[in-house]
């Protein structure tokens, strides 16, 4: 079954101890949308977007706003969970789900989502670890878990 999912009716993914307080994603979400992008795009100087996915557990969605890499039409995200243990919940939530919804900048539309392979991790790491130095000592700190790295197609 393939749910849609409706910008409008999504909540912010705050469950990880270690994300922002929920009140400041949940701003960085709300000028982001509010403004298309205008305010929010660009986070501390990198590029962000949201990300929509369907929630497995409780049946709704949840807007995450993500740094992302580009090449071509992919977009390029990791789930990092600042370097927790575990995946975060956007990230499971599309290995149940990979019909997401994306936001970038103006730019509205539907997508799939999918684990990069080892090959595409090894090839894209650099260029996220270019925006966000702060992803190679997340990964120190998540290991043995290996942050996955997730393309993202319209």
């Amino acid at each position: 079954m393939q749910t849609a999912i409706t910008p409008a009716t999504a909540a912010v993914d705050w469950e990880h101890p270690a994300d922002p307080p929920p009140g400041s994603r949940l701003d960085h979400v709300r000028a982001y949308v509010a403004s298309a992008g205008a305010d929010g795009h660009l986070w501390h100087g990198v590029p962000t977007l949201l990300l929509t996915t369907f929630d497995r557990v409780a049946g709704r969605t949840v807007r995450t706003p993500l740094i992302y890499a580009r090449d071509e039409d992919r977009y390029i995200v990791l789930a990092a969970a600042d370097g927790a243990a575990h995946h975060p919940g956007w990230y499971r939530n599309l290995c149940s789900h990979p019909e997401v919804r994306l936001q970038v900048g103006a730019l509205t539309a539907r997508a799939r989502a999918r684990t990069a392979t080892p090959e595409e991790r090894e090839t894209y790491w650099a260029a996220m670890t270019a925006l966000w130095p702060a992803y190679d000592d997340y990964q120190a700190a998540a290991a043995p878990r290996e942050i996955p790295l997730v393309i993202i197609e319209r």
